[in-house]
């Protein structure tokens, strides 16, 4: 009998790195579980506690990391826990003995981490230390720059389940649809026969042919890799998906774009213009698709299975049925949400497009190119819109030989400043929350 599949031992990326900030606690979801990462100012690496203070059981995320000690701080009663989870003060005690005395019992859980490509990598099964040590990360072989390659990193919270991620980025035929005029073209659509190379526990890798030779690889449970060889070259362009499960009918996606062309244009170009532009357009084009998709698919399967629910006549599903027969075989079709004391709650159709497609609180927030480059944006449009309240003011006091020599310049300046500030709020700043995407319109 086939052993069951561990959800909790493996390795998943929680964020790019370089998203996360050094002088404050983050808090994330992993499998229902909530966790703090959090960087001790006398280290380099971060780490990754249970979100818990074992006190009173506040949120450390909501802690603060103390000046003097580097160490983190509850903000709830003052207790502090240094980079392996060991309390090392508790205000409140009469005795320091006490602290010295319940170490073990006081201390908080912490999770095997590591940092690798870029990301910042955690094991959620802190009973198995040993276990993580000997099992590698899954990294991908084109996120190397020993063999040519750039890449960014780009994350994203999503409205649907773990296994809708998975099954939508293994399915590379809804590209020149879902993503018109973005990624794809309808009007080139052709058919794209998949073939499944090997399909194992631990890994199932497929091949595509036509115009671009494409492999596809699978590495569960979120390593999804596209690696595409253009054609008459040595150039090679991938996607790199790690589909993170987060709760019942949430997901996260951590997502690298490597290449080995084109070097200049990739380190020229900002990060938070590709993501405003491109990787946030992507993820907008799946979202009202896939919430609706999974409400059906449950309802469907509380009376017969997605073999039958869903038709699937072409090679282009061959993948799609690889992944769904996987999951089916190795975990019995369930995210093990009831050993975190969850129940596998229902999806529900979400029509609040605000809410759906909320750029700011699935991206910008953890984002800090994004965020930064926003809070710039809005700091440059307050300081036109004061450009101009100051210079219309000052021209309007300036002597009458003055107002065409001097003035007329400066008036001219600030309504250039004012098409800017315009363009910032109503076309460039409402990028980094809320761009509606209507298929119907593409």
């Amino acid at each position: 009998m086939q052993a069951e599949f561990n959800f909790f031992q493996h390795w998943y990326p929680l964020s790019p790195i370089e998203d996360l900030d050094p002088q404050r606690p983050v808090p994330v979801t992993l499998l229902g579980i909530r966790l703090v990462i959090w960087k001790p100012r006398s280290s380099e690496n971060y780490r990754v506690f249970l979100d818990q203070c074992p006190h009173r059981l506040a949120p450390l995320s909501e802690g603060r990391i103390d000046d003097k000690t580097g160490n983190l701080m509850c903000s709830y009663h003052g207790w502090e826990f240094d980079d392996q989870g060991i309390c090392t003060h508790i205000p409140q005690a009469e005795n320091p003995e006490v602290t010295a005395k319940n170490q073990q019992n006081f201390c908080v859980i912490s999770f095997p981490v590591r940092q690798a490509n870029d990301l910042l990598w955690v094991w959620p099964d802190a009973k198995t230390p040993e276990l993580a040590a000997n099992t590698p990360l899954p990294l991908s072989p084109q996120v190397d720059a020993k063999k040519g390659f750039v890449w960014s990193s780009f994350v994203r919270d999503l409205e649907y389940d773990w296994q809708t991620l998975v099954e939508n980025v293994a399915d590379p035929s809804h590209v020149p649809f879902a993503h018109h005029g973005v990624q794809g073209n309808r009007e080139n659509a052709q058919p794209i026969p998949i073939k499944i190379i090997q399909s194992t526990a631990n890994l199932i890798e497929a091949d595509t042919s036509g115009r671009f030779q494409t492999s596809i690889s699978f590495e569960p449970p979120c390593r999804l890799e596209y690696a595409i060889n253009l054609p008459n070259s040595d150039k090679q362009i991938g996607l790199v998906t790690y589909c993170i499960p987060v709760l019942p009918g949430k997901c996260r996606i951590v997502a690298q774009f490597p290449r080995n062309f084109a070097k200049t244009f990739q380190r020229l170009t900002p990060r938070w213009w590709e993501h405003i532009k491109t990787r946030n357009q992507v993820l907008d084009g799946d979202m009202m698709l896939l919430n609706q998709q999974e409400y059906l698919l449950q309802q469907k399967q509380l009376s017969e299975s997605w073999k039958t629910a869903y038709k699937l006549p072409t090679g282009a599903d061959r993948l799609v049925i690889e992944f769904r027969t996987w999951f089916d075989k190795y975990c019995h079709g369930q995210l093990p949400w009831e050993e975190v004391g969850i129940g596998n709650t229902e999806t529900k159709i979400n029509d609040n497009r605000l809410e759906m497609l909320d750029r700011y609180k699935q991206h910008t927030q953890h984002c800090s190119s994004c965020r930064t480059a926003l809070k710039n944006l809005e700091r440059l449009q307050i300081g036109l819109l004061a450009y101009f309240v100051i210079t219309v003011s000052g021209v309007a006091i300036l002597p009458d030989d003055l107002r065409i020599k001097v003035g007329l310049p400066l008036i001219i300046t600030a309504l250039l400043g004012m098409g800017v500030y315009s363009w910032l709020k109503f076309s460039l700043i409402p990028k980094f929350y809320f761009v509606d995407y209507i298929h119907a319109e593409k």
